[in-house]
This record gives C-alpha cells, structure tokens and sequence, in this order.
C-alpha cells in the first residue's frame, strides 16, 4: 500500500519452505528440549530486519528454552501468505500483522485473545489509539509493535528561502506553494495519487470513506466530495507539481523531496532514513515535520498506520506460551527503544521515546504528529477500500475520468466489499 519491500519472490519461497510447519510443527520440538516458535516478520529485509533478528537472539539468550524461527516475508504477499497457511496448515505461531490485517484476521478466528495475558501485562503502557486498532468486537487481538501516520514534511531551508512556514490549511499551503516556486524556482509541494495518501482529505472534511458504525457508505457524500475535489486541486497551479501516475510515482516522489527538487510532501515515518541520504536532508535539521494541513472542517489528520504482534490461534497450547512470553519481550520499552534507534521508527509506548530516541529529529517530529492521527475502524474489509481508490484517483487526477464518475466507480466497488452497508 504504502512501502516499497526490499525482498523477491524466490528469497520469500525459500523462507517459507524453511518455517516448514510453523503454528503445529510440534513434532518438530525434542522431548525435554527447547520449545520452537515460528515468528513471520514482515518488515523491509534491507533496513529493519536486522534489528529484529539481532533481538531475537538477545530474547534466545535470555530464555533458553524457546528458539525463533525468523522469517522474513515480504510485506506485500504476507498477508494471502498467512490468509492461506492459517486456513490449512503451516501458518506461524507470531505474525508482524498490519493493523489493517489484524480484524480480519480475528474475524476468521486466526487470532489468539490476548486480554489478560502475559503479552498484554504491560497495557497501561502503550498508546490508546494504538491498542483500539489491535481490537475487534471488544477483544485485543494484538500488541502495539511499531507505528506510524503521515505529516507534512518539508525543507526548512527552502521554506525559509520563501519566508513562508508550514501551512495550517490546505489554502495555506497553495499560497505557499506559489510563494516558493517564485523565489526559489522550486515547485513547493508533490502530491500523491494513491488512497492512502488521499485520505487526510477526507478527515479534513470530518468524513471517512465509510461510517463503520452507521454501517454506510460515504464515498460520494457532499463532504467527500469536497474532500476529494481539494485534493484534486493541489496538482495543478503555480508551484504545485502536476500527478504523476506512473507505476513509479512513489520513488519519483521521493526521490525530488529528499534532492531538494520539490520542497514539501506528505509522507511517513518510514521514509525517515531514507530522508537523511537524500542531498537536501545530509543536515538532519533541515528536515521539518508538521501536522497535515486542516480541511475546511477545520480538522487536520492522517490514518493511523503500524503493525502490530499477534499470536495463532492454532498453534499449541506450549507455543502459545512462548509466543505470549517472546511478544512481551519484543514489545517491551527496551526492544522498542532499541528499535527506534537502529531503525527510526516510532515507539508504540511512551516510555520508549528516550531522551536518545527523541535525539533524532525525524522520530522527535512524528511523535509531535501522533496526537493528530486517526485509529482505522475495527472494520475488517476496511484496508480492502484503499484498492479501489488507488486505481479511480490516478485516473481522475490524470484527468481520463472526472471527480465524480470516479467516485461512483470507487462507491460500486465498495458495495461489494461491504454488501451489507447502504449507500
């Protein structure tokens, strides 16, 4: 959806041959002898996974009789990956679920409870929004492991070359955008064209793609609408960059923002390593992050994003145990401020932004956003929506369908992914 996973086809076969039989390989286990659990991590091979499996041997060190499986799958095929080892046979016993993954999952009964747990003994802990996201029908069906929402994020020094500062509204950041281009000859902002990135257009309309509780479809409502139709407007006008559609948009986007070729985005704390490499960003200073701008609403917010450790129901009841134990420590404030450090994420408790985490400016600008973001409905088709999205918006920002019969399209998909909503 909104990360690019460094890994092939063939690495991900291999691993997956290699777990063998995960969640009910117990035979796989020597009498007396360490208990073996299964660990699907879904994270970028290249730049996170090391940690993980760097603390997945401090956790082996300290519990002798567990061993970890470790295997890296790649974010975009795990979850039919699992959908389908956990219908059948082979599924992990812990999975690094996206929490857009985490209700369906629990909805098909994949998932362990985790209430009253040794997984969840540290509750009180973690961010609340976070842990409404790893719930469904009043249960917690996982723990907080890694978070994330997008910001508007921009070059300080091109901001400041304009005299202008980081836009409260969407108006805002159109006058600025112009502002930029003329004293720099820099375009001032690059949208995206993709769902995600769409969607704190909506929230600025105080509306959503749907209204989970009232069990409706609001795709098409007039506040969408206007939502949508801002959005649309922010890819053409002095300074501001036209939509690229391209299969490649997402690097390309990327790419003009961390080179200083365009001074102002929206994006996510993923990106923030990657931020430093780029020319513009060598000072990690230079690099500002505000909240997203506000709607005519008044209203200023991105989706709330991460994943969060969840546990297979079908494993047995000794791998559950240690999968309980092993997650405890995987989500503990000294593995996520370890994790923070090694690979610029954000904490998902509030104990674990250190004055050392919070040292590197990027992690210390998403932790100001937090606040703003919105937890997703415990809807269990509700990532499923953003498929949709990403394939009218490109077509309407390109300008091949209009605002209107693209979100009728996008609306006669969703009936089928929600047949019992109303429109």
């Amino acid at each position: 959806m909104r990360r690019g996973i460094a890994a092939t086809a063939l690495v991900a076969s291999l691993a997956l041959a290699a777990t063998a039989c995960g969640g009910d390989s117990d035979s796989g286990d020597k009498a007396g002898g360490p208990v073996t659990i299964t660990w699907w991590d879904t994270s970028n091979a290249t730049n996170e996974a090391p940690t993980y499996k760097a603390l997945v041997k401090e956790f082996e060190a300290a519990n002798k009789d567990i061993k970890v499986n470790f295997v890296n799958v790649p974010f975009d095929q795990a979850q039919n990956k699992f959908d389908t080892a956990a219908g059948s046979k082979g599924a992990p016993d812990v999975l690094r679920s996206e929490v857009g993954w985490t209700p369906a999952f629990a909805k098909k009964g994949f998932f362990l409870p985790l209430d009253g747990t040794e997984a969840l003994a540290e509750q009180d802990k973690f961010k609340p929004n976070l842990l409404e996201q790893a719930k469904y029908e009043g249960k917690t069906y996982g723990v907080p492991f890694t978070t994330d929402t997008l910001a508007f994020v921009y070059n300080k020094a091109l901001f400041a070359k304009a005299s202008v500062e980081a836009p409260k509204t969407w108006d805002d950041l159109k006058k600025a955008a112009a502002t930029i281009k003329a004293k720099t000859g820099v375009d001032g902002y690059w949208g995206s064209t993709a769902g995600y990135y769409a969607q704190p257009f909506l929230y600025g309309e105080g509306t959503d793609m749907v209204d989970a509780e009232a069990k409706k479809i609001t795709i098409k409502s007039a506040e969408a609408e206007k939502g949508y139709g801002t959005w649309l407007s922010l890819f053409e006008g002095k300074g501001l960059h036209k939509a690229d559609v391209t299969a490649d948009a997402y690097a390309h986007i990327q790419d003009a923002f961390v080179n200083g070729k365009v001074a102002s985005i929206i994006q996510g704390p993923w990106e923030i390593t990657n931020f430093y490499k780029g020319s513009a960003f060598k000072d990690k200073n230079n690099l500002g992050i505000a909240t997203v701008p506000a709607g005519s609403a008044g209203k200023a917010g991105a989706p709330t994003g991460g994943h969060n450790l969840s546990v297979y129901a079908g494993s047995s009841k000794e791998k559950q145990e240690a999968a309980l134990k092993f997650v405890k420590f995987m989500t503990s404030a000294k593995a996520q401020e370890t994790i923070a450090l090694k690979n610029s994420t954000l904490p998902t408790r509030d104990d674990a932004y250190t004055e050392q985490v919070k040292a590197d400016p990027g992690i210390a600008g998403y932790q100001t956003v937090l606040s703003a973001a919105q937890p997703r409905p415990a809807l269990p088709e509700y990532s499923s929506l953003w498929g949709p999205m990403d394939d009218e918006l490109p077509q309407v920002a390109s300008g091949k369908e209009s605002l209107d019969k693209g979100l009728s399209d996008a609306e006669a998909a969703f009936t089928k992914l929600v047949p019992d909503f109303s429109k």
